[in-house]
């Protein structure tokens, strides 16, 4: 498996089938990764999305950035990911939180709950990485009546964002089958056979400035899958410090990064096992 010890992952959908283990970076995820601002949850929230008197679960939930920072809105949480050592660190940061939440080391297509269980299902970050074929009537099962499975993304703009769009540039070069490169704004992809199960009800797409010092912006792009997620050893030390010279280089100490956010929100439809 390479470094680490963590859950290897192939997709030929991703990256042009090059594995990669979210194991190897789980602490510069949980140090680095939890950027989202105010603005991105408050438009969860405006929704009546996540709030008291909610069972939510979050699908690949990482290090549990989205449970730990909609907390405070009262939902009941369960968090899932396929990555053992992502849901190590998520522990970790939820218990120096004193926050109660659930958190499991599973694959999606293997979550094992009673029907009807949750009022909201969320995917932040992750939905292209499964299963849906599998997943999306197990989804349906889950959510009660008038349940809604919300998606969530964020991406820097490289070919508007100088800082991002050289940083971009430097890990293709070492990883230039990279499926998460040459990002634009665009409503979140959503396979057709997720509407046999699910209605859209709403979609937003937004700009948002994200602030970066060199440090953080350097661990957020070490913590991305086509760089410590994937690079072995020597490839990621040759990395680090060929995108430390050029960030001196390019970039002021304290500097914000062009983004856009999207999200998309769909509703159960009356599924009957047709």
């Amino acid at each position: 498996m390479g470094r680490g010890c963590g859950m290897e992952i192939k997709n030929s959908r991703i990256d042009a089938g090059k594995a990669f283990d979210w194991g190897r970076t789980s602490k510069d995820y949980a140090r680095y990764r939890d950027i989202y601002p105010e603005e991105f949850y408050r438009k969860i929230v405006d929704r009546k999305l996540c709030v008291k008197g909610q069972r939510v679960l979050d699908l690949g939930t990482g290090t549990g950035v989205l449970p730990r920072n909609l907390y405070s809105s009262g939902a009941d949480w369960t968090g899932i990911d396929i990555s053992p050592q992502q849901i190590e660190q998520a522990k970790i940061l939820a218990g120096d939180a004193g926050m109660r939440i659930d958190f499991q080391a599973v694959p999606a297509e293997d979550i094992c709950f009673p029907d009807e269980t949750f009022d909201v299902i969320t995917a932040c970050q992750c939905f292209w990485y499964f299963d849906h074929e599998k997943l999306m009537p197990i989804l349906s099962r889950l959510l009660k009546g008038d349940g809604r499975l919300l998606i969530l993304y964020m991406a820097w703009l490289p070919f508007e964002d100088p800082i991002a769009g050289r940083s971009e540039e430097l890990v293709l070069k070492y990883n230039p089958e990279w499926t998460g490169a040459g990002e634009t704004r665009h409503p979140i992809w959503v396979p057709d056979l997720v509407y046999d199960y699910f209605e859209m009800e709403d979609h937003e797409e937004y700009d948002l400035m994200i602030p970066f010092t060199r440090e953080s912006w350097h661990g957020r792009m070490r913590a991305c899958r086509a760089v410590g997620a994937s690079l072995s050893a020597d490839e990621l030390a040759s990395w680090d410090e060929e995108h430390r010279r050029l960030l001196k280089a390019v970039s002021p100490e304290q500097f914000e990064v062009l983004h856009y956010a999207a999200l998309t929100l769909l509703r159960k439809r009356d599924y009957r096992g047709k």
